[in-house]
């Protein structure tokens, strides 16, 4: 993750070049890791910094503070941030890389809110404050043969039964432009300033207009970040128009082909919600319809675990 220039060098920009920001400011730094984001907001000029994580990484973060010059202006603190107490009661900004493939799957998005309804001063700052999600159909048929169809015959047996199994399981992969058929649709905006953990239950309806004549074997989802509350803005996509993050992007598979032709549209609704058993993975359907020289529609539930 560190090696990800797209991640790592949008945290420094958003936070080195908005320096004025930071300067003289508490920050918190909520899943610090190797302490990074921490390093940043001390370099930008915060007074103090508080890094809180459960991994045992954070034995290894003590250790880069230190070595960086850092011992005096950051502080972890390693365990939940639920249960742990904090050497500041009130923060003027939270910093945090809580996102995870498709956004919310296995994301800490629930304990950057907890930090927000903790700690965070009425008037503080979220660094990123606003994330995007969105959809587009894509062909992709020699991929989706290889990950479904392939169970039609495995080795000259019939392993069908587990083709089901197998569409319902996103993939997270890298997808190029050339495979997208559709104009991107946002479906769902989070504005981490106000978004509530109740909000990342939700129904959020698509509309899908094909840019040619062709299939469609797949919904493809990806995400944007963004800076809101910096001077200068920065932000960053995940998408497939986009450089590589480790993110890449998720691809969930149709039961059926999809034929489309240039300006129709493909509409529906997407619903997710967090798995009752793990609120870390995702329930996820798609309820799609075409209503073009080709109808279809069709409704399939996913599960990312």
């Amino acid at each position: 993750m560190l090696k990800d220039s797209v991640r790592t060098g949008s945290y420094r920009s958003a936070m080195l070049q908005n320096s004025h920001l930071f300067v003289g400011k508490t920050v918190l730094d909520v899943g610090c890791g190797t302490g990074i984001l921490s390093m940043f907001a001390a370099k930008a000029g915060a007074s103090h910094v508080v890094g809180v994580d459960m991994s045992n990484i954070i034995d290894q973060a003590q250790k880069i503070i230190e070595a960086n010059g850092f011992k005096d202006t950051i502080t972890l603190v390693k365990g939940k941030l639920e249960e742990v107490e904090l050497p500041i009661k009130e923060f003027d900004i939270i910093v945090s890389e809580w996102m995870g493939y498709f956004l919310l799957y296995e994301s800490m998005l629930d304990t950057v809110l907890i930090a927000r309804d903790r700690y965070l001063k009425p008037e503080g700052l979220i660094f990123p404050d606003t994330a995007s999600m969105y959809l587009a159909a894509i062909e992709d048929q020699e991929y989706k043969d290889e990950k479904i169809n392939f169970w039609d015959n495995v080795y000259g047996f019939n392993f069908s039964c587990i083709k089901d199994i197998a569409l319902r399981e996103p993939l997270v992969d890298t997808v190029e432009l050339k495979a997208v058929v559709t104009d991107p649709y946002c479906f769902k905006q989070i504005d981490l300033r106000t978004v509530t953990k109740e909000d990342l239950t939700f129904t959020a309806p698509f509309s899908l207009q094909a840019t040619r004549n062709d299939y469609a074997h797949a919904f493809l989802a990806w995400f944007d970040v963004s800076f809101e509350a910096t001077h200068k803005k920065v932000k960053f996509s995940t998408g497939p128009h986009a450089k590589y993050t480790h993110w890449k992007q998720t691809v969930f598979y149709t039961q059926s082909t999809i034929t489309i032709n240039e300006g129709e549209t493909i509409k529906g609704e997407l619903s997710c919600k967090p798995n009752a058993r793990n609120p870390r993975d995702l329930d996820i359907a798609i309820f799609y319809e075409v209503d073009g020289s080709l109808p279809s529609s069709d409704v399939i539930e996913y599960k990312m675990a």
